[in-house]
């Protein structure tokens, strides 16, 4: 039976047409089809190959050329008929491409297979999303850089199993995220070296017979290294799995900071007020202002997370080299990408709008001891061990919560009946501020230590 009778660029082995169901629960054209400009790239890229190895003519060769610059025009215009009986993005460009020029388009395969393509199409999709994540992760961080400086002075309570530990500056806060991206920023980059080694030439699985010289299609894709083993090259995707964890790693990150936002923005803590146009409300309790923003972004994570382990239990039972599994590899990476993307992207917009309560941060700061262990470190100082300094304020914070006063609320008398080694500079250290400033070390949340962060932090952003 004929391929054309079949509709299959394969079908001069069959001889009886695919089940329509088969066709429709086998094919992945609606969702490879966002491919379509990276497969065009890199069939481009072969075509010149093909035409400097003298497999092609050099009319050959211009002549898919022009038709694969018109069938992308043609698809971006909206006016692409996308076939399901062609099964995929690769299929249905080909057979496009064949009605436009003639016999010359089927030779564009030519020393290629579908699976060396898809390997390398997907490839060169990740790593433009990779770069726009970067760009995204380093927009976020430029808003917490520009937070961090606006309040240096400002202070919160630190905490710890979420009960008040130490005071701390909401800047020096905020620089943690900003560590937790530049991390992750670190493994994308480091990601990105592996996404971008070129499968293209594997073929099938064995290579091919053609001359093919892989380093032209290497060097016209900006592809860093050819692979170095045609099984390899077309079965692996590790690089996508590589990804999501990154991916993964970046949504705990953006999780745990919603939680934050989650519940500074709640009327028991009341630290920050988030934009309107961050949040929505309630259709039945006209007093309700819900931050949606990162409550989604939280939920979102799991998405991602679940993509990880998608990726991995696709690959975990595959032989060498290709097989059908590999097809569903392309719509949890995909959401994997345009979910991290777009969280980064709603953070990057909201991060610089964030508006602190400074007076209610500070008086949370009051509350709760904050500044135990600044009364410990003092009597440290004054030669005393520090499990015994420990005992003495334990037994200050006791008699606090019993008559309802913090630490430094207590006159001196009240404190020196648990230490005669406690004089009139005790006060200094017991301030909000006084403890804040004694950490004025790298790392620490001293107001000068924050802005110097800030500035170490605007110089490795200018270094990228």
């Amino acid at each position: 039976m004929s391929a054309e009778k079949t509709n299959q660029s394969w079908g001069g082995r069959f001889s009886e047409p695919v089940d329509a169901f088969v066709a429709r629960f086998t094919a992945s054209v609606d969702f490879d089809k966002r491919l379509y400009r990276h497969d065009i790239m890199g069939s481009i890229a072969h075509a010149t190959m093909l035409e400097q190895a003298g497999v092609l003519s050099i009319a050959e060769r211009d002549a898919i050329i022009d038709g694969l610059t018109q069938i992308q025009a043609e698809i971006e215009a909206g006016q692409f008929d996308w076939r399901v009986d062609l099964e995929d993005v690769h299929m249905n460009i080909e057979a496009r491409l064949t009605d436009r020029i003639g016999i010359t388009g089927k030779k564009l395969h030519t020393g290629r297979s579908r699976n060396d393509q898809v390997a390398t199409d997907i490839r060169l999709w990740l790593r433009d999303e990779i770069d726009a994540i970067i760009k995204e992760i380093t927009r976020l961080q430029e808003g917490l850089l520009e937070q961090a400086e606006q309040h240096a002075d400002v202070i919160m309570p630190g905490f710890t199993h979420l009960q008040t530990a130490q005071p701390v500056s909401f800047g020096h806060h905020l620089l943690a995220w900003f560590e937790m991206l530049s991390r992750d920023h670190e493994r994308l980059v480091d990601c990105r070296k592996r996404v971008n080694r070129m499968p293209l030439g594997s073929a099938a699985l064995a290579g091919t017979t053609y001359p093919i010289q892989r380093e032209i299609t290497c060097r016209l894709l900006g592809f860093e290294a050819i692979g170095g083993n045609s099984l390899d090259g077309v079965s692996d995707r590790d690089f996508a799995i590589e990804f999501c964890a990154a991916a993964s790693l970046a949504m705990m990150h953006l999780s745990r900071f919603s939680e934050e936002l989650v519940l500074w923005t709640s009327a028991q803590f009341n630290f920050i007020e988030l934009p309107d146009r961050f949040c929505t409300g309630s259709s039945i309790m006209p007093q309700k202002k819900n931050p949606d923003v990162p409550e989604l972004v939280r939920g979102k994570s799991g998405r991602v997370f679940g993509a990880l382990t998608g990726l991995l239990t696709l690959m975990k039972g595959q032989p060498l080299a290709y097989n059908k599994d590999n097809q569903e590899d392309k719509e949890p990476l995909f959401d994997a990408a345009d979910t991290l993307r777009d969280s980064l992207r709603a953070f990057a917009d909201m991060v610089p709008a964030l508006k602190p309560r400074v007076e209610v941060m500070r008086e949370a700061a009051r509350r709760g001891f904050s500044t135990a262990t600044d009364l410990a470190d003092y009597l440290v100082r004054k030669g005393l061990p520090f499990r015994d300094c420990h005992e003495i304020v334990g037994h200050a914070v006791k008699y606090g919560v019993a008559t309802g006063k913090d630490l430094a609320e207590m006159s001196l008398d009240e404190l020196r009946q648990f230490s005669d080694q406690i004089g009139d500079d005790v006060f200094a250290v017991l301030t909000l501020e006084g403890s804040v400033n004694a950490r004025d070390h790298i790392g620490g949340t001293a107001p000068a230590q924050v802005r110097a962060a800030v500035a170490r932090g605007k110089a490795l952003l200018a270094a990228r």
